[in-house]
């Protein structure tokens, strides 16, 4: 591994220069040339799958097989928005008084400040630049300190398609809060696209109110996993592993919380026990299924979790073995049990590989648990009846409920959470309209 620049303020300043002084000319590409390019990247990524997988994994530290199934998941971006890209929505109409046509055109917003987590730096990037560059915005990103050069390795594929030079800029740094500072004081910038904690999110929040910058948030979340007694428990168990392990759990939209109905409390959790158990935790090079957490704070917050859910009276049921002598921030997969329900490791988002499981009996029961908390970006349910599955899902105060499967993304539907979970969404058309403002032409018509 190269070492990466430490970007500061100057190279922030920088990085809006440019794109301010490309956005002119990439604005009035045609959109169809704009979407080709964005076609181009998608195959470059396509082809570079293993290459690109290979990076994120050892950046990361999350397994083989996951980081190669990022490549190809942050690819369909830049396919999704290259068609997309190419149906700018608009409206024409005549005004009830009468004496006037409206006409309603979309423009891009301008310059777009992104900042992207460590947990997904492919998927998380291309989320964002994708629809920014099919709307007809220039770019300034920042990356993850920890995970910047899978962002480099995208935008050489980015250049390597036709993106002109300073469209998308990016701008590494350990000090986030100076380069994305000097973004939101810049008025240039009229847009900040976020994906992190609902801490930051907030205080970026505040910062966009002083200058009424747009703002798009993807924050924190404590996602749901619901269980009824009628569910298939096989295809249960083998949602929870993915919407529970996947990554090592160290996901927003990851199951944080295993509610499962009292009937099929002891199936499930041997059978997910079991899974666990056969999970193989080292390094993405020696071909395991779970890798280890991004650092030691990470490590550490997930066994102050563990340590508190067991004081309070859970036990360990299932764990997956960490091989001896092995280096690095592992953690090993859990399965909890007798958890109470009002235990911090519930309360709280993990990101780590650990999966408390509670019980309960009535629908009424579970969906006031599911709901009792601040955040609402995604939820799983896995139910028989799909009747009932529906009416549970709406009533889960979740942007994202995927009923009868582990994964909720997808580059074609609207991501994003309710209440502290965010603002805005990513992907969809709707993930488009993010980076354009509107306008419209009152014309003169005589009657």
């Amino acid at each position: 591994m190269r070492p990466v620049s430490n970007g500061g303020t100057a190279d922030a300043r920088a990085a809006v220069d440019a794109a301010a002084g490309a956005l002119v000319s990439w604005r009035n590409v045609a959109p169809r040339e704009r979407g080709e390019i964005l076609r181009r990247t998608f195959e470059l990524m396509i082809r570079d799958c293993d290459e690109l997988g290979e990076l994120i994994a050892a950046e990361n530290g999350k397994s083989l097989i996951d980081a190669k199934g990022e490549v190809t998941y942050s690819a369909e971006f830049f396919r999704w928005f290259a068609e997309e890209g190419v149906r700018m929505g608009g409206d024409y109409g005549t005004a009830p008084a009468g004496g006037t046509r409206t006409v309603v055109t979309h423009h891009p917003v301008g310059v777009a400040a992104l900042v992207t987590p460590w947990n997904f730096p492919a998927a998380m990037a291309a989320r964002k630049i994708a629809p920014a560059l099919a709307a007809g915005c220039t770019v300034v990103l920042k990356p993850a300190s920890e995970t910047p050069l899978t962002a480099f390795a995208m935008a050489k594929l980015m250049v390597e398609a036709g993106v002109p030079a300073g469209v998308v800029n990016i701008v590494p740094s350990k000090s986030a809060s100076k380069i994305v500072g000097a973004w939101m004081e810049d008025p240039r910038v009229r847009l900040i696209s976020f994906t992190g904690s609902t801490g930051i999110g907030q205080m970026l929040l505040k910062q966009a109110a002083d200058r009424v910058i747009n703002s798009a948030m993807e924050l924190g979340g404590n996602a749901p996993f619901i269980v009824t007694e009628d569910a298939d428990i096989d295809e249960a168990v083998a949602g929870a592993m993915i919407a529970k392990f996947r990554g090592g759990g160290q996901a927003c939209t990851a199951a944080n919380r295993l509610y499962v109905h009292a009937e099929v409390a002891a199936e499930f959790t041997a059978k997910l026990g079991a899974k666990v158990e056969a999970l193989t935790v080292g390094q993405a090079s020696e071909g395991s299924d779970i890798g280890p957490l991004i650092n030691a704070a990470a490590v550490d917050k997930t066994q102050k979790l563990l340590d508190g859910a067991i004081e309070a009276g859970a036990r360990v049921a299932h764990q997956a073995p960490i091989p001896a002598g092995s280096k690095g921030f592992y953690f090993p997969p859990t399965v909890l049990v007798d958890v109470p329900a009002d235990a911090e490791i519930v309360r709280e988002e993990i990101f780590g590989p650990i999966a408390p499981i509670v019980t309960w009996t009535s629908d009424e029961e579970v969906i006031a648990l599911a709901n009792d908390t601040e955040m609402g970006l995604a939820a799983y349910l896995y139910a028989g009846e799909l009747q009932r599955a529906i009416r549970l899902g709406e009533s889960i105060e979740a942007g994202m409920v995927g009923i009868n499967r582990g994964l909720v993304s997808d580059p074609a539907a609207p991501f994003g959470g309710m209440k502290q979970s965010g603002i805005g969404r990513e992907g969809a058309r709707v993930g488009l309209e993010e980076f354009q403002e509107t306008q419209y032409l009152s014309i003169a018509w005589p009657n």
